[in-house]
């Protein structure tokens, strides 16, 4: 076989097989690149919404609603219109006028871009007033006076699914509860059956808390309508440039060649920049009323009040098992809160997401996942934060039930998933609800991780503690988690109807270097330096020599963007794809400089050369006959050299890992310290190790404040408590201990490089590892589970819950003598 026809092999130890990539001193597949796009970022280069600036342009400050949940009954312009420097105040009937009133969500809902009848949660958008200036905005926006009939809201939804709850859409018409959709998984009937018959069964409630992204940036847009070409241009905080054109036609009514959307650089999305927002549609629309630019960007607390939120799940898992640990059954039931509109951002024909990969890694006869969301007057939301589309919330069920079999059978809990991993022979392997994972060996994975964290002699120190009555307790968690991204195929899977493929175009110039133009939107993932990576490798080239461009629907080939950990598995595809067509023209180039026939031309991966079949020495890199393409090609064939792709992927890629999460439990304070954190990820074939590296570090970090410091909480008033971050408390560097990482290598086998992607593992293991380190510290004591965030306080009432918190006072035993009095501290 030649090696242009070999495909992806792994050496024994699961790196990469020198024969096929890595090691070519050219910065391809498999090499620490230093990212190309960082240069401008450690320096203060980079260009984001916030740094657009526009002859003439003016400002956006949103009025927003301080109620949950009221009517409004007027709303004056009269005050903020007479603030010098206020150009217009808008309302929902302004925007009427204009057919932009509502827009359509992610899941076919209709939001309104202002209100004009009653709002339904917090910080709504009622008006918008355009200024001269962001503070005459502002100002503008305090003398806005709107009368509102106050309404009693409800936040939670198993109170908005009760008979006497208020009713939060009534603008559907029909509509007399507050119940969203319903929906499920799996065989009911077989695993009721299952469950009747089983030795063992074990049920524990938890919730997933809502969370917010959080992006270092918030959302923002510059709106720019020049009526000269009738062309609207907007600079947009968005991870997905093409589909939001394309939402904005449809809202619009625009013609989609007549809008271009440019995301230049952004600052961290996690999912909060994939849904249409109010204020980008508001900016948009100003733009075109006024003829002049419009800049609308959001202060922190309106990003984490009003867009889109993460999680909220409440789950109640079940196992069924035997009395030796076989797990045979697994049943969940859901109440998911979506707020005030469906607009959660996943792939419409999913409405839990990918939630029916809840059993996780194990080899399961049968399951049924049964899911309800209702309606509540909190923000909509429900994005997939650093996740593929609900598989965090699906992954934190089946791992924290393990955990709570394991204790119930007194197995050790490394030993239970080993005996039910789905083994390695049996890939591609159907899940009892139709996933069809691609390739695993967690067994191999689980190995490293625990050789790693040494955890046969913190059993032995776990055990000691407990004997001793320590002070502080020891815990070890585990999570042994499968995730599953790449969305696809489009038949499948489609955002408002538009299949979920992804797409590449690369040109190679006449002087060698080459300009690859991706789908997808970085947010720091470093595709700029990825892609080229990739590219390089297929075509010979030197990485350096490559340029990669993005977010702007003007010029790149139409994709669906970044989130769920598409950018690997989808667009990187496309480039490996679009990069073998160059490269396949590009051989009959050579073939002609080479003065060979087409047949006797081989390709040479290793030394990224195309050369004659027993002569070697007659031998050309696409570099050196890029010129040719253009000056001198071959009879018969066009000129230039370039390819596009557009990918759509046949089957989702599932990355895997194992974490071990070691951590002390100090029983006076409720303070939990990590002692140990082993991370072991499996995502493929590996493009960027350092890269890499990067993205688990970051996704760890982000693991770590779910676990024990974030929740968007409401009060019964519906106003938000954990609004900004004096009270949303994010993770810091102090807050985050040393992480060792390890790694093993199972390629996708239907992928073009073998990758699955790895951005949003870390978040989506750590969580029930952590969780299940501090129950662990506690379980011997009859405790099954505790809720996240784990705060002290939280950690204590569980102690205390056990009888293995210690009185703080007990440390009182000096004594002292008043003066003058003889008293001791006793007395």
């Amino acid at each position: 076989m030649s090696s242009d026809e070999r495909p992806y092999v792994h050496s024994e130890d699961g790196g990469p097989d020198p024969e096929t990539f890595c090691g070519h001193g050219r910065g391809g597949m498999g090499e620490e690149v230093k990212r190309k796009e960082d240069q401008r970022f450690i320096t203060g280069r980079g260009n984001y919404v916030d740094d657009i600036k526009k002859p003439g342009m003016l400002h956006c400050e949103i009025v927003r609603s301080p109620h949950a949940h009221a009517r409004i009954e007027n709303i004056d312009k009269s005050r903020a219109l007479d603030v010098d420097g206020v150009v217009a105040v808008l309302t929902a009937d302004d925007l009427l006028e204009h057919g932009l009133a509502t827009m359509p969500t992610l899941m076919s809902d209709t939001q309104d871009v202002l209100v004009n009848d009653k709002v339904k949660f917090q910080s709504q958008e009622v008006a918008a007033v355009i200024a001269t200036d962001r503070y005459t905005a502002k100002d503008g926006a305090q003398k806005v006076v709107v009368d509102y009939d106050v309404l009693d809201p409800v936040v939670d939804p198993k109170k908005a699914l009760e008979d006497d709850a208020p009713l939060i859409r009534d603008d559907i018409e029909g509509k007399e509860d507050n119940h969203c959709l319903d929906w499920e998984t799996g065989d009911e009937e077989a695993t009721a059956k299952v469950f009747d018959e089983a030795d063992v069964t074990v049920k524990e409630q938890m919730l997933y808390q809502r969370l917010h992204p959080a992006p270092i940036e918030t959302c923002g847009a510059v709106g720019d309508y020049d009526p000269g070409k009738d062309k609207l241009t907007v600079h947009m905080t968005s991870q997905a440039p093409h589909i939001h054109r394309t939402l904005f036609s449809m809202v619009a009514g625009i013609p989609e060649h007549k809008i271009r959307i440019i995301s230049p650089d952004v600052g961290g999305g996690f999912g909060n920049k994939v849904p249409i927002y109010p204020g980008y549609v508001v900016a948009a629309a100003a733009s075109v009323v006024l003829e002049k630019p419009v800049k609308w960007v959001e202060e922190r607390s309106e990003n984490i009040q009003t867009t889109g939120f993460a999680r909220d799940y409440d789950m109640t898992g079940e196992i069924a098992a035997t009395e030796d640990g076989e797990i045979l059954a697994v049943r969940t039931d859901v109440l998911a809160n979506h707020g005030a509109y469906n607009a959660v951002a996943q792939p419409s024909n999913f409405p839990a997401g990918f939630f029916n990969i809840f059993t996780g890694s194990y080899d399961i006869e049968t399951a049924y996942g049964s899911l309800t969301a209702a309606y509540t007057n909190t923000a909509p939301g429900g994005v997939a934060y650093r996740c593929s589309f609900r598989v965090t919330e699906a992954v934190y069920l089946i791992e924290r039930m393990v955990k709570v079999l394991a204790d119930e059978l007194g197995m050790d809990p490394a030993e239970i998933r080993r005996k039910n991993f789905i083994p390695a022979e049996k890939f591609p392997y159907e899940s009892p609800t139709g996933w069809n994972y691609d390739s695993g060996d967690y067994e191999k994975a689980l190995d490293l991780a625990l050789e790693m964290a040494d955890y046969d002699a913190y059993r032995e120190e776990q055990q000691r503690r407990i004997d001793e009555d320590a002070d502080k307790l020891l815990g070890i968690g585990i999570s042994s988690f499968t995730e599953i991204v790449g969305a696809g195929p489009g038949k499948t899977c489609d955002i408002a109807g538009v299949e979920m493929f992804d797409s590449a175009e690369i040109r190679v110039n006449p002087t060698g270097s080459a300009v690859v133009r991706v789908g997808v939107q970085t947010q720091g993932q470093g595709h700029e330096t990825t892609f080229a990576q990739i590219v390089a490798e297929e075509l010979g080239m030197d990485v350096e020599d490559i340029t990669v461009e993005h977010g702007d629907t003007d010029n790149d080939p139409y994709g669906l963007g970044t989130y769920g950990s598409r950018s690997t598995p989808v667009a990187g595809a496309a480039a490996a794809v679009a990069a073998r067509k160059v490269r396949e023209k590009a051989k009959t180039i050579a073939a002609n400089e080479l003065e060979a026939s087409e047949d006797d031309v081989t390709w040479d991966r290793q030394s990224g050369e195309f050369h004659v079949v027993g002569a070697p020495e007659r031998s050309v890199t696409i570099t050196e006959i890029a010129a040719g393409a253009y000056m001198n090609h071959p009879a018969g064939e066009e000129p230039g050299l370039e390819a596009v792709d557009y990918y759509d992927p046949p089957e989702m890629t599932y990355p895997f890992g194992s974490y071990i999460v070691i951590v002390e439990v100090d029983r006076e304070t409720g303070e939990v310290e990590f002692e140990k954190f082993v991370a072991v990820d499996d995502c493929g074939n590996r493009i960027n190790p350092m890269i890499i590296e990067g993205q688990i570090h970051g996704g760890l970090a982000q693991g770590i404040g779910t676990a024990m410091m974030e929740h968007v909480t409401y009060d019964d008033n519906g106003n938000v408590t954990g609004g900004d971050f004096m009270n949303y408390l994010l993770p810091t560097s102090m807050e985050i201990p040393e992480f060792e990482t390890g790694y093993t290598v199972t390629p996708s086998p239907h992928h073009p490089i073998g990758a699955k992607g790895v951005g949003e593992s870390p978040t989506v293991g750590s969580p029930p590892a952590i969780v299940n380190a501090v129950v662990d510290a506690m379980s011997h004591a009859g405790i099954s589970h505790i809720e996240m965030p784990m705060t002290p306080d939280r950690v204590w009432e569980k102690l205390d819950e056990a009888g293995l918190a210690i009185d703080p006072a007990d440390h009182l035993d000096f004594e002292f003598e008043a003066a003058g009095s003889g008293e001791t501290a006793d007395d």
